[in-house]
């Protein structure tokens, strides 16, 4: 990125360039990065998780989860904030549009708002967030849905989603012909099924997504040129003390799926989650590190240009600073 924008510099320097719009420069357009783009993006509270989504209004929103400082490990995250842009520079920060003490069925000492997710489907804007409801925390998940008219404002809790397992990170991939899919998982299992069009109960049975390679979390599903990707957080099993992103395919929304590998070396936090989203006309990868506070628990998210092989496999992700 940076090596491609003094490239720009260069050329515009011998060319004897003006920086006035009507000035042409006879080099490669530059991407939206090309500007001003720092990473990590928000840095006026620690964030993680980020599920990145682009509206009917032209602009790209972010749902992460708001790691609370001091950290208590990770159970200090009580409340969401939402933030957007334009120009995949300029970040606005919509505010907080829900916290624990609105959860009427959740713990009562209010923590664990993890990793959420925002769907869209019929003029209403759908928040899915885990949220355990009980004692122990770890084995009474639930997934709570909050609705609005508006994408980063005005959500009231509903309820949650009945009949599911104590599982975490929810996702929902609404294809094109609206038909909507909830996954989520954790521990090493994934499930993913077909949501009704209430956006709110499982059509059927949720299936264990078949063909995964050392699944631990995170689960993400987009499609490109009618191909699905599910991608997720693997495990430390193999010695490494931090999370890697990798990523399967299928030509069905529930699979089964076909590995194909890393697409997200470790960063310096000790998790990763991460998001992937069509803007603009750019492919770009959403992820957190832990590179403001170095310490595992006070997370901060980051985007990087994705590109894709001919085959349709992804490129692994540069990621910058």
């Amino acid at each position: 990125m940076y090596k491609r924008l003094l490239i720009v510099c260069v050329f515009a320097a011998l060319a004897g360039c003006s920086s006035k719009k009507d000035q042409p420069v006879a080099v490669k357009k530059p991407s939206l990065f090309d500007t001003a783009h720092k990473n990590p993006f928000i840095t006026n509270m620690y964030t993680a998780d980020p599920s990145a989504h682009v509206w009917a209004d032209g602009r790209l929103y972010v749902y992460p989860s708001h790691d609370i400082d001091p950290p208590r490990g990770c159970d200090l995250m009580d409340k969401y904030h939402v933030f957007s842009t334009d120009d995949m520079v300029h970040w606005r920060d919509e505010g907080q549009i829900l916290e624990a003490s609105q959860v009427s069925w959740g713990t009562s000492d209010g923590n664990f708002m993890w990793a959420p997710d925002c769907a869209y489907k019929n003029g209403v804007y759908y928040f899915y967030f885990p949220h355990p409801s009980g004692s122990p925390w770890n084995s009474t998940w639930k997934i709570g849905v909050a609705t609005s008219s508006k994408p980063a404002s005005g959500f009231t809790v509903q309820g949650y989603i009945q009949g599911l397992e104590s599982m975490i990170d929810p996702c929902v991939f609404v294809d094109d012909d609206g038909k909507a899919y909830f996954y989520y998982g954790g521990g090493g299992t994934c499930k993913g099924g077909k949501l009704k069009d209430n956006m709110m109960e499982i059509d059927g049975d949720m299936r264990s997504m078949q063909g995964l390679v050392d699944f631990h979390e995170a689960a993400w599903v987009h499609k490109r040129n009618g191909l699905y990707y599910l991608s997720y957080a693997d495990n430390h099993d193999d010695g490494r003390t931090h999370n890697q992103m990798r990523y399967a395919v299928s030509s069905n929304p529930i699979g089964p799926w076909t590995y194909k590998g890393i697409y997200i070396d470790p960063t310096d936090s000790y998790t990763n989650h991460g998001s992937i989203v069509e803007y603009k006309g750019q492919w770009y990868a959403f992820y957190h590190n832990s590179s403001i506070s170095h310490f595992d628990w006070l997370r901060s998210i980051c985007v990087d240009t994705l590109g894709y092989n001919s085959d349709g496999s992804i490129k692994k992700i540069i990621q910058t600073k």
